[in-house]
């Protein structure tokens, strides 16, 4: 006979799945194939698994979130992923099905890794490379931050930014699904927003040209943002390389 797995209780549950999504790219001139290696391995060093870890942690704590499970995984020939299983509070260990971390991992690193998604997680990809005509290398970051419940991933957006060095981002926005009060009438978002960039920090919108192309009737927002000056932090790659 298998046994019967653990299960979380929802009721009174906010049934609205809130899910915050990134495309984030840094953009690098390296002519020499010294120098696109050199920026693919700057990369694969500031931006493991292990530091992707961190900062999904502390978005999970940012948006006052719990880890339920949490799986990671480095890549060869570069590139990493980590996967976040969150629960909207904290929990009775009774109450945990065993098969989950709750965030600690074990020392050696697994030969395979099986992802645990439910309704509430915590996602990252990357994927950095070089064009080996053009000189451009480039880095991109994609990012999953979906919640149900009153937890909501807008409150980590300005943190997801600032802890990757950004030229070009796009952010999508979305509520899904409904939720009901007390005396049962439907709502279908539990928040006010007219733009993701609301909910942008005003030092950060000063540094991008933004751009929104948003569907209010259906709750979905979306903006681009491209940075307007290039800054020092090419020059602080190159000293590195």
């Amino acid at each position: 006979m298998i046994g019967l797995e653990q299960k979380l209780s929802l009721y009174g549950f906010n049934n609205l799945t809130k899910t915050l999504s990134f495309n984030i790219y840094d953009v690098c001139y390296a002519k020499t194939e010294r120098e696109q290696k050199g920026y693919i391995a700057y990369i694969d060093e500031q931006y493991n698994s292990e530091r992707l870890t961190k900062i999904l942690c502390d978005v999970t704590e940012m948006i006052g979130a719990r880890v339920l499970n949490i799986s990671k995984q480095d890549y060869e020939p570069q590139g990493a992923s980590v996967n976040v299983l969150i629960a909207e509070k904290a929990l009775d260990d009774d109450s945990i099905d065993p098969s989950c971390n709750q965030g600690v991992l074990p020392e050696t690193k697994p030969r395979t890794v099986a992802a645990h998604l439910d309704k509430s997680h915590v996602t990252v990809h990357t994927f950095p490379e070089y064009h080996p005509d053009n000189s451009i290398s480039t880095f991109r970051v994609d990012i999953d931050v979906s919640t149900c419940g009153m937890i909501s991933p807008l409150n980590a957006l300005n943190y997801l930014i600032g802890s990757f060095d950004s030229d070009i981002i796009t952010i999508d926005y979305r509520v899904r699904g409904f939720t009901r009060d007390v005396l049962g009438k439907k709502f279908f978002i539990d928040h006010k927003i007219t733009s993701i960039q609301d909910y942008i920090d005003s030092d950060t919108l000063t540094r991008y040209d933004a751009i929104d192309v948003n569907m209010y009737q259906s709750n979905i927002f979306h903006t681009k943002l491209l940075i307007k000056d290039i800054d020092d932090r090419d020059i602080q790659r190159n000293e590195y390389l």
